[in-house]
């Protein structure tokens, strides 16, 4: 039951965060398009459903693996309690943020706004501060020796080419 009561908050949290940045790009899209020149070209909706897909994916493996492996959400105030460096954290520390952000953009070329791609911009910085300001510091301070080594091998924002396999040969 403690696995699914999890489950259920971390859909929600995600949904939320999500709608809110949907609902900013909206307005953006709504302000700014006209001023941008318009719709983007006839074929930018196919890349953008490649992308929505493709950031929904991500994003949900990644809150998966906060509720499976971590015991915990995505939210900063109901975090895993564990440790998480699996699947696309093997590759990169920030992978829910890339993904949600590629939804995001995917959204914006399947709708053919350049306010709302060029929007994206806006989480991802909010997204770094955070990450500097808090997320960082915080995860230092949980976990110690085993995330400063993580920090040290596993890109914040560029994917490594190849998975982390941790100090320990096993990723966490």
């Amino acid at each position: 039951m403690s696995a699914l009561f999890t489950a259920v908050r971390s859909v929600v949290w995600m949904t939320a965060f999500l709608s809110l940045w949907a609902w900013l790009a909206l307005a953006a899209r709504r302000s700014y398009d006209a001023a941008l020149g318009g719709a983007l070209p006839a074929w930018t909706p196919y890349a953008g459903a490649l992308l929505v897909v493709a950031g929904a994916a991500l994003t949900l493996a990644c809150v998966g693996l906060f509720v499976v492996r971590g015991r915990g959400t995505p939210a900063p105030f109901d975090a895993p309690r564990e440790f998480v460096a699996v699947g696309p954290y093997r590759y990169v520390r920030n992978p829910m943020y890339l993904g949600a952000s590629t939804l995001l953009a995917g959204c914006g070329l399947v709708l053919r706004s350049p306010a709302m791609v060029l929007f994206v911009g806006v989480p991802m910085v909010c997204a770094h501060v955070f990450v500097l300001g808090f997320e960082e510091p915080a995860l230092t301070g949980r976990f110690g020796a085993s995330y400063r080594a993580y920090q040290r091998a596993v890109p914040r924002w560029w994917p490594r080419l190849t998975p982390w396999a941790g100090s320990d040969g096993g990723g966490v």
